[in-house]
């Protein structure tokens, strides 16, 4: 049976909430679209009329869909060249979803979508249905047929799995976006130690080039590898240059809810650098320099008000 224009209407105002939950779930923009759009040909193929409450039916064929999904990725990056992080997004687009609470805002931070790559299939989904989204155990054993003390003990393993990769207090987005600031002079004044100096001591570095991109496949470890390594990638070098393509501008902004640097170069996205901002001092920077993960985060730059960069490098 044809679905009617209140049927399609019903879904699309559903979208919006079940991108937000499959990016969360698969760290990836274009298969949370992907996903979505095969929910959608379920719903198309079935009796809708029969559906009780459409909401709770589409999110669990999504939250299903995404399961299979994350199954088949694990396999796909054991093979995956480099370092895997998932694909930033810049502020505002809709697919960050609801950032009211803190636990909303956590989840889709990049450092936790990072850290929910540890999680199992079944702990990533009950993880963000409650976090993200408000979920009560109830409905998330429903959508994943499990009992809903199986549900409760999943969330207690997998908020366990994120604080172990958590230790550090995160700081207010005012004193976060300062010292990111602080961290592109020092980068780009030539010297080592204005870097040290903002580092945690044992802070890391890590690329996702997907083997489009150079990018180091290990880790930069300690404060003195990762201030070595930014202050050589912010370097002035025909070598850069080349790489880059051209003029790289930099660019303060924000992604995932968080302070990030964009390295832009003739209007198209070449990198975005989310740091991990803490008390006691950048803990980590994650870099996502594929070009297969930055085509959504450019077509949302190209169509914003973005302003001057802050530095000009090459």
């Amino acid at each position: 049976m044809p679905l009617t224009v209140q049927d399609v209407e019903r879904f699309e105002s559903s979208r919006p909430r079940l991108e937000a939950i499959a990016y969360r779930l698969l760290g990836s923009a274009s298969e949370a679209e992907d996903a979505v759009q095969d929910t959608y040909l379920r719903w198309q193929a079935t009796d809708v009329d029969r559906i009780e409450v459409p909401e709770a039916w589409l999110t669990k064929v999504l939250t299903n869909l995404c399961l299979n999904q994350l199954t088949s990725a694990r396999a796909r990056r054991e093979t995956y060249v480099g370092q895997w992080l998932p694909e930033a997004l810049l502020a505002g687009d809709p697919m960050l979803g609801p950032a009211d609470t803190v636990e909303q805002r956590d989840s889709v931070s990049y450092a936790v979508l990072t850290l929910m790559e540890r999680l199992s299939p079944n702990e990533r989904a009950v993880y963000v249905l409650r976090e993200a989204f408000g979920y009560p155990h109830r409905e998330i054993a429903e959508i994943l047929d499990l009992t809903e003390a199986a549900a409760q003990q999943i969330l207690h393993r997998a908020r366990k799995h994120i604080a172990q990769g958590r230790t550090r207090t995160e700081i207010d987005g005012a004193t976060a976006r300062r010292i990111v600031e602080e961290f592109l002079a020092a980068a780009t004044s030539g010297r080592t130690e204005p870097l040290v100096r903002l580092l945690t001591e044992d802070a890391v570095a890590i690329g996702d080039g997907g083997g489009k991109v150079p990018a180091r496949a290990k880790a930069f470890e300690g404060a003195l590898a990762v201030a070595k390594f930014m202050r050589g990638l912010f370097k002035p070098g025909k070598a850069q240059r080349a790489l880059a393509g051209g003029t790289v501008e930099i660019y303060a902004t924000g992604a995932n809810g968080s302070p990030a640097l964009l390295a832009v170069v003739d209007g198209r996205i070449i990198g975005v650098i989310c740091p991990e901002i803490t008390a006691e001092g950048i803990a980590a920077f994650r870099s996502q320099v594929n070009p297969d993960k930055l085509e959504r985060a450019t077509r949302r730059w190209a169509a914003s008000d973005h302003g001057e960069p802050l530095f000009s490098a090459f």
